[in-house]
């Protein structure tokens, strides 16, 4: 049986006849061949990071990354003398991505292998690959959103963020507070599921089940008057986070079934998961409604299940509007459940959401 290995999230570009045609010290000046440039834009607008690991002078080479245009397309450079594994480690740990879900590219063998023998989860790559990159299928994801064209947007407002945070004192709920959070949550559209099937795909610490709903799925729940799909996303003043979570929901008479709650583990710090927990509460607590939620045990997710036990969920066993649901899919699925009453509002994220009654 075969596999199919993961789609990139981040490239690593070397300069010299790399990126750029000729040495940046010998030559003085270097040309930034057209083809290439539209790799580099090709990519970002996939969502796919870009990065450099390079041998040269950082101020030079920035310097001239910059007069050619393209220094924005880069995050996290690495421009000095050290090795080049270890660059790309340090990229790879800061982003928190997977070593098997990056690629490097040189025109040096010595340095490719260099790479390759203290990273062998990285791909490698030959210069003279650079332009056939695109047409790869390690290159193509399969969904392309509107948050894949600005990823690597949101990735340099995180980090503006985070070193924001690193200077501010005092309470951290002032910092919160300071970053002016927006936190809104809309009924999908079809121009949105890809944002949905993409989130559920992504996500797996706050997963609350691990299921993967198709677009096909999606389609069909979506026509269905029973059923909600939400879209929660959050912006602050440094920039949009993109789409943050994705719940499904399913409106009984007597019981509101939570199939599937997702956020992003970027948001956890700032309390988003919370946030959309207790605004679903606050809504079935006007509906004077049961709240019943799947949940479903696994390795990474064990801070969807706190979420849910810090919230008020308990297991079912008390629960007499369980019984009015269809049996669990699998011996694993946990249904948890909650006698909702009104919640206060956050005092850190302000909510614009739609009303459910």
């Amino acid at each position: 049986m075969t596999t199919t290995a993961p789609v990139l999230k981040c490239l690593v570009w070397d300069l010299d006849n790399t990126l750029w045609r000729g040495t940046l010290l010998e030559d003085g000046e270097v040309t930034l061949p057209d083809a290439i440039r539209e790799v580099v834009v090709d990519l970002d607008a996939r969502g796919i990071l870009q990065s450099v690991a390079s041998k040269n002078d950082h101020e030079t080479a920035w310097a001239r990354l910059e007069k050619l245009g393209v220094a924005e397309y880069f995050v996290l450079p690495e421009i000095g003398w050290g090795p080049k594994s270890a660059a790309v480690r340090r990229i790879a740990d800061t982003l928190g991505f997977a070593l098997g879900t990056i690629a490097f590219i040189d025109d040096q063998p010595t340095e490719r292998a260099e790479v390759a023998y203290h990273l062998p989860e990285v791909r490698c790559y030959d210069a003279e690959a650079a332009v056939t990159l695109p047409g790869r299928p390690e290159f193509t994801p399969r969904l392309r959103t509107v948050d894949s064209a600005r990823r690597r947007h949101m990735y340099q407002a995180g980090f503006r963020r985070e070193a924001a945070r690193a200077e501010a004192t005092g309470p951290d709920e002032e910092f919160l507070r300071s970053l002016e959070l927006d936190l809104r949550i809309v009924r999908a559209t079809g121009e949105e599921l890809s944002r949905v099937e993409e989130l559920t795909l992504r996500t797996s610490q706050m997963n609350a089940t691990g299921v993967h709903y198709s677009d096909a799925d999606l389609r069909r729940l979506l026509t269905d008057p029973g059923h909600e799909i939400l879209v929660v996303t959050l912006t602050d003043r440094f920039g949009p986070h993109g789409a943050v979570g994705v719940l499904l929901l399913e409106r009984r008479p007597d019981v509101w079934h939570l199939k599937l709650l997702a956020t992003s583990c970027r948001v956890v710090s700032f309390g988003a998961g919370a946030t959309i927990l207790n605004w679903l509460i606050d809504e079935a607590a006007r509906a004077d409604t049961h709240l019943v939620a799947d949940f479903r045990p696994t390795e990474r997710n064990r801070m969807m299940e706190i979420a849910y036990r810090f919230a008020g969920f308990q297991d079912d066993g008390t629960c007499s509007c369980a019984a009015a649901l269809p049996p669990a899919a699998t011996d694993d699925l946990q249904r948890l459940h909650l006698r909702p009453e009104p919640r206060p509002a956050s005092t850190t994220i302000k909510v614009n959401a739609v009303r459910l009654v």
